[in-house]
């Protein structure tokens, strides 16, 4: 029967003693910290500073009405195909108000209202 020789056996005959898990944790702390940053950046801890002492709502958000609010959680549920048909509809509107537009700007010149000075 042969025996199989394994890695803790080789390295117990080469002499390496084999440290536990216990004799490799450090207890020194160096300079009273308990963090592994030992020399944090001055920049990195100025924009903390500044960015954690005030949260600005954004401008946008604050003239929404109820509805506006909403229509986004209206929207924020859609499928992407439903998404899909809304970018259409407004594509559409878009579209057709392009084409009022027109018509207007044409009725205008044709009744002179646009005069060139």
């Amino acid at each position: 029967m042969e025996k199989i020789i394994t890695e803790t056996d080789i390295i117990e005959q080469s002499g390496i003693p084999i440290a536990t898990e216990d004799s490799l944790m450090s207890l020194e702390k160096i300079q009273g910290r308990e963090s592994p940053d030992l020399w944090p950046e001055e920049s990195i801890t100025r924009f903390i500073t500044q960015n954690l002492t005030s949260i600005d709502v954004p401008t946008w958000s604050m003239d929404l009405t109820t509805d506006d609010k909403q229509e986004a959680l209206r929207l924020g549920q859609l499928s992407k195909e439903e998404i899909a048909l809304e970018v259409k509809k407004l594509l559409d509107s878009a579209y057709h108000l392009g084409v009022d537009e027109a018509k207007e700007m044409t009725r205008g010149k044709y009744l002179s209202i646009f005069k060139q000075s």
